[in-house]
C-alpha cells in the first residue's frame, strides 16, 4: 500500500461537477493499492497517518498530529501511485490492483482511518474521474509505502 499524504489548509473532491467531499485543515491522502496488500498494511498505514506529527505547535515546530489539531481527512484512491516507469515513456500499472481486489481494501482502509481518527473521513468515488482541489499547507507532502517502511 502506498500513500501520498499532504497537509492541507483545505481540500475537496468533485465528480461530475458535484462536490463529494470537502475539508478544511487536515490531510489529503492519495492511496494506491497492490494485490499483496492486506489487513496488516491497512492497520499499520492508517495508524502511521493518524499519528504523523506534521502539524505545527505553538513554536512553529511540526509536533502535532491531525488528531491533535482536530483536523479532518479525505482518502482518494489512486492506482497511478503504483506506476512503473523503468522502461519506455508510458507508465505500466501492472502492480496496481484491479477493482475487485482494490475496492474492498480501500473501503477497509477508510473504515480503519475513521476508527483511528474518531470521526468520518471524506472519500472520492472509486474509479471515477475525480477533480481534486487542495491548498497544500507548507507545502508538506509525505510518501509512505508499507512495503518499504523507512
Amino acid at each position: 500500500m502506498r500513500a501520498v499524504v499532504q497537509r492541507v489548509s483545505k481540500a475537496s473532491v468533485t465528480v461530475d461537477e458535484k462536490k463529494v467531499s470537502e475539508i478544511g485543515l487536515g490531510l489529503l491522502v492519495l492511496l494506491g493499492i497492490e494485490d499483496e496488500d492486506n489487513e496488516m498494511d491497512i492497520n499499520w498505514l492508517s495508524n502511521k497517518i493518524a499519528n504523523l506529527r506534521i502539524f505545527n505547535d505553538a513554536n512553529n515546530v511540526m509536533n502535532h498530529s491531525v488528531q491533535d489539531v482536530n483536523g479532518d481527512a479525505i482518502v482518494v484512491s489512486q492506482f497511478t501511485l503504483h506506476a512503473a516507469t523503468k522502461k519506455g515513456n508510458r507508465p505500466s500499472y501492472i502492480k496496481a490492483s484491479k477493482p475487485d481486489v482494490a475496492i474492498p481494501l480501500y473501503e477497509k482502509f477508510v473504515q480503519r482511518m475513521e476508527q483511528d481518527l474518531g470521526k468520518k473521513v471524506g472519500t472520492g468515488i472509486f474509479g471515477a474521474d475525480m477533480k481534486v482541489d487542495l491548498l497544500n499547507d507548507g507545502p508538506v507532502t509525505i510518501i509512505i509505502d508499507t512495503k518499504n517502511k523507512e
